[in-house]
């Protein structure tokens, strides 16, 4: 691979954001968020945990690959114990990740906090009590569950807080329709029936599609940027003329930090990539 361009080298050459796989002083690096975090509903719970809590993930991503993205992503911050999420209605876009020293989960929350997994910033902070995986080896599992068990049937007992508003059913927008060429509703925004689906909308997968490249765009300077990220195999099916490339990595979770990473990254003056998901 060719060093990284510079600035002073090549000024229409923009230098890449750090990756993960180069190491920095201090707290592990991770890409700048590409979003500010939402503001929290309640308070952040500040008390230190090996454990910490995310939320505001993106609800589209599947489970098995959410569990490999998040493992890439922290897994540079110490040893993981546990990764704990679910697609049920009440924790959906929610996960824990557990770690083996109560200090890494600190630098993860510093360093992670804000970055975009699939276009949604993370709001992360320390769980508010210990996880499975730690009463286990600090050998208090079994009073662990009693106390989860009681504060289980005490909520279950406790009046609702919020009632359905009928009129929230008005806002709501039909799905895909059985009507050939009727337009379908995603998240708000009107798109074209399936078969005809812009590419923002298209599925994750582990080949990105590079769009508004510059024409003298080479696949060397292309490999410089993408190929600091874990799980790069190729850039392939370089259209300069038409300002598009491929790029392939090893798996999803992968291409799908690359792709968060560079999106709409100035790769050169009046050029700011557009990355989406290849079509398969």
């Amino acid at each position: 691979m060719s060093a990284p361009p510079t600035a002073g080298a090549n000024p229409s050459i923009y230098v890449p954001p750090a990756a993960f796989n180069i190491p920095q002083p201090g707290i592990p690096n991770v890409p700048t968020p590409v979003l500010p975090p939402p503001a929290p509903k309640q308070p952040p719970c500040t008390t230190p945990n090996n454990t910490i809590y995310i939320n505001n993930l993106n609800e589209k991503i599947k489970l098995p690959a959410l569990k490999k993205a998040l493992s890439t992503i922290f897994e540079q911050y110490g040893e993981i114990l546990d990764i704990v999420a679910h697609n049920n209605f009440r924790m959906r876009g929610q996960a824990f990740v557990v770690f083996k020293e109560q200090e890494s989960a600190t630098n993860a929350i510093k360093g992670v906090q804000g970055f975009a997994l699939q276009g949604k910033p993370m709001v992360i902070q320390y769980a508010k009590t210990k996880s499975d995986a730690t009463a286990i080896i600090d050998g208090t599992i079994e009073e662990h569950k009693r106390q989860r068990l009681e504060t289980k049937e005490k909520r279950a007992k406790e009046p609702p807080t919020k009632k359905f508003k009928a009129n929230n059913a008005a806002s709501f927008q039909p799905g895909t329709s059985t009507i050939p060429g009727a337009s379908m509703y995603h998240f708000g925004h009107q798109v074209p029936a399936v078969g005809n689906i812009p590419d923002e909308y298209l599925p994750p997968n582990n080949i990105l599609f590079l769009q508004n490249l510059p024409n003298d765009i080479t696949g060397a300077v292309l490999t410089t940027f993408f190929g600091q990220y874990s799980g790069f195999k190729e850039v392939r099916s370089i259209h300069p003329a038409k300002g598009i490339a491929f790029v392939e990595y090893d798996t999803e979770p992968q291409a799908m930090i690359a792709k968060e990473a560079l999106s709409n990254y100035p790769i050169a003056p009046d050029h700011k990539l557009k990355i989406t998901y290849a079509k398969k």
